[in-house]
């Protein structure tokens, strides 16, 4: 992640908490106030993503942490960790406790109090929650480049943003259900409604956190950099004079870093010094155009 995938993750962090909590403190009350399942369901549902927003924050913070002798390589996986975690809070304490909340409720149907004021929370609180994704998709608009946002999901190694993404687009999906069948309880005076809607609230966060940690299992295992990145690589040393085959290229990404392992075969008549000095020219131009590549080391070899 580069210093400008830095501010657009902290950019999305700082919006989804602001949301987060204000939507959070008006489920509560409304929630309170109409005897809501769905309502209470969505009010966890709230502070757990507040809660969650946090944590990226920290995760952000301690990734940029630099190098030391216990960690050599820096401790950008710091906010793999988080985000990993994240998505397991948002499994547990959002989508599980919904179930049971909505399971709770079918067995014990209550009616709703005052339904149009959870309505009207829920109605506010859909606005509210679409600015936040507008601020999510503006900060990925400053990283993803020409990328559409399919390929950005697909191929991205910052996973503030995944999750924040998944947040976002879950919250809107719950609200979304929680309007329509608090409505529907209220037109047709039967709570068991609102009691599935609290469950199906549970299901659809409990997808997204799944399709969030997958995403982010694949950077904690250790992924490569993004594909353009390896090209950019290639061509550069590809490209270089002296460089008489590219055997191979090893990419694994710590978070904003990337650490480079490559291995090239030079002139065999050039002399051991003037080759030194030719690999170390590659390194520092490959971390010139490259900015986020933060360890290189190029291997001289005659073979694979």
């Amino acid at each position: 992640m580069s210093a400008s995938g830095h501010s657009s993750s902290l950019k999305a962090i700082f919006f989804a908490f602001g949301a987060n909590l204000a939507i959070a403190l008006m489920k509560t009350a409304a929630a309170i106030y109409t005897n809501s399942g769905s309502m209470l369901a969505e009010a966890i549902h709230s502070y757990a993503d507040t809660g969650n927003q946090v944590l990226l924050y920290l995760g952000l913070k301690q990734s940029q942490k630099q190098p030391d002798e216990k960690h050599p390589l820096g401790y950008g996986k710091n906010s793999y960790f988080w985000s990993f975690v994240v998505a397991v809070l948002l499994f547990s304490v959002g989508g599980l406790f919904s179930i049971y909340e909505g399971w709770h409720k079918l067995q014990h149907p209550e009616a709703l109090n005052q339904a149009w004021i959870g309505l009207l929370v829920l109605g506010v609180a859909i606005i509210i929650e679409i600015i936040s994704l507008l601020g999510c998709l503006s900060a990925i608009n400053d990283v993803r480049g020409e990328k559409s946002l399919a390929n950005w999901l697909k191929h991205t190694r910052n996973a503030e943003l995944v999750v924040v993404l998944g947040e976002d687009s879950a919250a809107i999906l719950g609200l979304i259900i929680a309007f329509v069948f608090v409505g529907i309880s209220v037109l047709t005076d039967n709570p068991i409604y609102d009691a599935i809607g609290s469950i199906c609230i549970g299901i659809v966060l409990i997808i997204v956190s799944i399709f969030v940690a997958w995403r982010i299992k694949a950077l904690i295992i250790g992924a490569s950099a993004e594909p353009e990145v390896r090209e950019i690589i290639n061509q550069i040393i590809q490209q270089d004079k002296n460089v008489e085959q590219l055997f191979n290229v090893i990419t694994i990404q710590f978070g904003s870093r990337i650490m480079l392992a490559a291995k090239i075969k030079l002139p065999d008549a050039m002399p051991t010094k003037e080759s030194v000095e030719n690999i170390n020219a590659l390194e520092k131009k490959i971390k010139a155009q490259l900015r986020d590549v933060g360890w290189c080391f190029i291997e001289l070899d005659s073979k694979d």
